[in-house]
């Protein structure tokens, strides 16, 4: 079947998070199965620089009033079709952000366009590839399904999946004229949310279904506390609604074969991920390798936890643990974070920004993993510190509970467990995680033990990719039935 997949960032074309990771590896994930997917994705600096041998596939001289090109490119076996508008994406800075890290104010131009295009590939504009589905990410395509229910692709299957439902894409009303839809559609069951444009509530009203990327989290998402609004919405199509939990791409993330990190090293021979550890340590300006690293790879905001985590860094030396941050956002956090660098110095070290080698190097160096997210919906960065043997520290939510299981004494004597849990998200939880997690690396054996299982652990998309092709070939028997 043919499907086409809508994103805003896809790994390795461009990344800011774990949504660029799932929209690069399902591609290759779903061939296996009899997918023929293509991925449309906007046209950035950072992406028109990587095509290769780009072909100029539809044309468009008014798309949501900007002159627009979908160019065909083949990379590494993906196809790949990128909205070259330059007026919406050849721009300094991020895909979502400026050079001052302020949001575009055209974003909802930028991705309304992205979603529009998307809806002209349903309906038949490519000459020799239609989809049979059509499977939109976050609210950047969230609009896809709704300018679809308005075309000739009103029939056509659609997949709306959240990665973070906290994260919606409300504009002012203002907008709506500029988006081409008819008045109809600015109500209460289409894209209206409180007097607002919401292009994720657009998407979830509109799509034939909803994907989320754990189970946990699928359920979380029906409750107030969870569901940022959008609550009622998803209870209203729980019966649409499938949590399927994030695998990773473990071609791109294998020890044994990672040339990101110091020293490859694998399950059956695990002696050289300590040529990493003392890599990680020089890197951060640590001293001798015999403390535990606690290593946090992340954006640095309350939904992280990070506040959490500041108030226990004094804590974690006090401990005999030393500390390695990789990440940015909150300046207020960025700031707490490098005075206790400073207070600490070769026994905390911080870098701000995004480096993705030394996220590789911190999963091969680093001995335990801490993701003390308030909520997440899957989380990518457990699954590679099971992957490189770095154990995760993680908070009891979404898919941080579905993919580690506790080391608590059953656990730990059936041999199954695979990192340390918490709750609730408060320096007292968090610190008794440390404790434990510390208490069990004091004990080779019980340590190596927990690496093992981790590292023996099914973190890839196989059977993740199942129920996505298992989902789609639902939606079609559904169709061919109406």
């Amino acid at each position: 079947m043919k499907v086409l997949s809508v994103a805003s960032e896809v790994y390795p074309l461009i990344k800011t998070g774990g949504l660029a990771d799932v929209a690069g590896a399902l591609p290759a994930a779903l061939s296996t199965h009899g997918v023929d997917m293509q991925v449309l994705l906007p046209g950035y600096q950072q992406v028109m620089a990587k095509l290769r041998n780009p072909v100029p596939v539809i044309r468009f001289d008014d798309l949501l009033g900007v002159r627009a090109t979908i160019l065909a490119s083949t990379i590494d076996g993906i196809d790949y079709l990128v909205l070259d508008a330059p007026e919406l994406f050849d721009r300094a800075g991020g895909p979502y952000t400026d050079a001052a890290n302020a949001d575009h104010r055209d974003n909802w131009r930028r991705f309304a366009a992205l979603s529009r295009a998307a809806a002209n590939i349903a309906e038949g504009a490519l000459d020799d590839w239609t989809p049979d589905i059509v499977h939109a990410h976050d609210w950047q395509a969230g609009l896809t399904p709704v300018y679809m229910m308005q075309g000739k692709a009103a029939s056509t299957p659609t997949v709306m999946t959240i990665h973070n439902i906290a994260f919606q894409g409300q504009f002012g009303p203002d907008i709506f004229p500029e988006l081409g839809l008819p008045q109809s559609v600015f109500s209460v069951d289409g894209i209206e949310y409180y007097g607002d444009v919401s292009f994720l509530k657009g998407g979830l009203q509109m799509a034939t279904a909803i994907t989320t990327v754990s189970p946990t989290y699928a359920q979380e998402i029906r409750t107030s506390a969870f569901g940022m609004g959008l609550d009622g919405l998803i209870n209203a199509r729980a019966d649409s609604l499938h949590g399927i939990v994030n695998g990773i791409d473990t071609d791109v993330w294998d020890p044994a074969s990672d040339r990101m990190i110091a020293a490859n090293y694998s399950l059956a021979k695990p002696k050289k991920r300590q040529h990493n550890r003392k890599a990680l340590a020089e890197h951060f300006g640590f001293g001798d390798t015999d403390r535990p690293v606690f290593t946090v790879v992340s954006r640095l905001t309350w939904q992280k936890g990070i506040d959490v985590l500041t108030e226990l860094a004094d804590d974690i030396v006090a401990m005999g643990g030393r500390l390695a941050v990789l990440g940015s956002g909150d300046k207020a956090l960025e700031t707490a974070l490098l005075s206790a660098a400073e207070r600490h110095p070769g026994d905390i070290g911080l870098v701000i920004g995004y480096n993705e080698p030394l996220s590789h190097l911190m999963q091969a160096g680093g001995d335990m993993i801490l993701v003390p997210s308030r909520f997440e919906p899957c989380g990518l960065t457990q699954l590679y510190g099971l992957r490189y043997g770095n154990v995760p520290v993680v908070a009891r939510t979404g898919g941080l509970a579905d993919t580690i299981v506790d080391a608590n004494e059953a656990a730990t004597a059936a041999e199954v467990a695979t990192g340390f849990q918490f709750f609730p998200v408060t320096p007292d939880a968090l610190r008794e995680a440390l404790r434990r997690a510390i208490r069990t690396f004091s004990q080779p054996k019980a340590w190596a033990q927990l690496q093992n299982q981790g590292m023996k652990a099914d973190v890839s998309w196989d059977r993740s990719a199942l129920r996505y092709a298992s989902l789609y070939t639902e939606l079609l028997t559904a169709k061919s039935k109406k």
